[in-house]
């Protein structure tokens, strides 16, 4: 059985858009119930992390535009992608992570490991010429 590959314009939406698996996997739960509002305390029991890291991707999902306070105080975030076209692209990272969990995965990592590399790299002794 072959996988379907990750159409090219998801892969640079990830790239440019998914820090982090756990940052996705916010994404698709809040997306999974667009209804629904979310405190960290339900992120946080849903996708196993601290309620504090959960907060904290539910603050960057609102930053990205893909999220919406529901109150004044906010507490309670919810799906809002800002247009329909990132509604669109999100239901296409949505299919593509669904049948191919790996290969997304792998290209997450791809760019975290990537960073690391980068940064390892500028520890490097290099001798003067």
């Amino acid at each position: 059985m072959s996988r379907e590959s990750i159409p090219d314009d998801v892969k640079r939406f990830v790239l440019t858009s998914i820090p982090s698996i756990p940052y996705l996997e916010t994404l698709l739960l809040l997306r999974s119930n667009e209804n629904r509002l979310w405190s960290s305390a339900d992120v946080a029991r849903r996708i196993y992390i601290s309620e504090k890291a959960a907060l904290g991707l539910l603050q960057e999902l609102l930053s990205s535009g893909f999220a919406s306070t529901a109150d004044t105080d906010g507490t309670q975030y919810r799906y809002a992608p800002v247009n329909q076209d990132m509604r669109a692209m999100i239901d296409r990272l949505a299919q593509s992570y669904s049948k191919n969990l790996v290969d997304v995965t792998e290209l997450v990592h791809s760019k975290i490991n990537k960073r690391a590399k980068q940064f390892a790299d500028a520890f490097i002794w290099r001798k003067d010429s």
